[in-house]
């Protein structure tokens, strides 16, 4: 089995000739004390903090950083000239109340999310191959562009698909493309693959939103291949954790990002203990973070890897709160085969969902998987329908309708 390929990645970004523990902590320790040296000298947002660790161990010792610190100070924790910051992503929505997080990218920033990408992609995408790209794209330098130029870089080809793409016009790109392999969310490959069938794909990568088992067994057995999670987020640059051929968590890419696990009480936890994962960034050339609060959770695996890298590696991730309990259900609602998707709504003391299906799905078969389940919807999936979500998946919280359709089709 080959070594994952961030290993040579982070070689050549170090300038390193071995990769092993000790110089993964020493280049650690390093950019960390750069950094802190970058804030005193900048009067940064963390400018208080001490200019100098003398190890790595000391970092729990320092103050964590919160989504309402970033929201309120973003614009302090910014290390470098406006000039230089060559894009900006908020998290403001049509429902946002208070001020939103802005998270910052130089072209350096971007480069090394590019490289990155290219290291996680080159684990499948071969010269040639044909990339479905089924993420969003918002103009340079955003998700999708990134993953494509990256794709580019394989000498491989990408579609440059989105998420708005009806099932008539995903089975026509699988028709007249041919693709061989697939980068989006996980839900949607699986309503894609139950509805349009595999085709010419035999490859996936997964990221963006959590994927429960049911739904990574799922893809994979109509794939007839194992899936590729990765994961990211946008303080650490949209890129961070890339799977290897051993297919046993994500590695993380070690030299620009410093990841502690903590419990309820805010202590560090061992490898191997469940909790909130807490980021430093030490390769954001923008706007770096020390032990941003990610409200994530997963552990850091105990084990060697299979493959023989000693980069550490993320377990399966999900997000505290709604966005958890979703993907649970998910997981159980997934199991039914001829479920192709739904959305979910609080409703009173229960769930109220509105699915598609293939024609074959009961309202008992959903409540055989959902026994909260106290109002649904079904109907038959037709060629105009999408994604039911064009974003994250999240049980909602009034039952009031939810706009899952941009098609003109009337869904209800």
């Amino acid at each position: 089995m080959k070594r994952s390929r961030i290993d040579e990645l982070i070689m050549r970004q170090e300038g390193l000739p071995v990769l092993d523990r000790e110089a993964l902590e020493r280049v650690q320790l390093e950019k960390l004390n750069a950094l802190l040296k970058r804030e005193r000298e900048r009067g940064g947002f963390y400018a208080a903090l001490p200019e100098r660790l003398d190890a790595l161990g000391q970092l729990r010792e320092l103050p964590f950083t919160t989504d309402e610190q970033l929201a309120e100070h973003g614009g302090a924790m910014l290390l470098c000239s406006q000039s230089e910051v060559e894009r900006v992503l908020s998290d403001a929505t049509s429902g946002t109340t208070g001020r939103a997080k802005r998270v910052f990218y130089t072209r350096g920033d971007c480069e090394h999310t590019v490289q990155l990408f290219a290291a996680g992609l080159g684990e499948f995408v071969f010269p040639g191959s044909v990339t479905m790209i089924c993420m969003p794209f918002s103009g340079p330098f955003g998700l999708g562009e990134l993953i494509c130029e990256a794709i580019e870089r394989l000498g491989a080809r990408p579609l440059r698909l989105g998420t708005g793409l009806s099932y008539a016009e995903l089975a026509g790109v699988l028709e007249r493309e041919r693709p061989d392999s697939y980068v989006g969310m996980a839900v949607p490959l699986l309503s894609m693959l139950r509805v349009c069938g595999r085709g010419s794909l035999r490859r996936a990568l997964v990221s963006g939103d959590a994927c429960p088992e049911t739904v990574t067994a799922e893809c994979e057995k109509i794939l007839g291949s194992r899936l590729f999670p990765h994961y990211g987020s946008r303080e650490m640059g949209l890129g961070g954790a890339i799977c290897c051929e051993a297919h046993e968590g994500m590695h993380l890419r070690e030299n620009h990002v410093i990841a502690e696990i903590i419990g309820e009480d805010g202590d560090v936890l061992p490898r191997g203990g469940y909790g909130e994962l807490v980021i430093t960034t030490i390769g954001m050339e923008a706007q770096p973070l020390i032990r941003y609060r990610t409200g994530d959770y997963t552990r850091i695996l105990p084990d060697p890897c299979p493959c023989g890298s000693e980069v550490i590696r993320l377990d399966a991730l999900r997000r505290k709160g709604e966005a958890g309990d979703m993907a649970q259900l998910d997981g159980r609602m997934f199991a039914l085969p001829g479920l192709v998707d739904f959305v979910a709504c609080c409703d009173g003391g229960g769930i109220s969902v509105r699915a598609l299906h293939d024609g074959s799905l009961t309202v008992e078969e959903l409540r055989s998987v959902c026994p909260e389940l106290i109002r649904a919807e079904l109907r038959k999936a037709a060629p105009e329908d999408r994604a039911m979500y064009r974003g994250k998946r999240r049980i909602e919280n009034t039952a009031q309708a939810y706009p899952i359709n941009a098609s003109k089709h009337k869904l209800w």
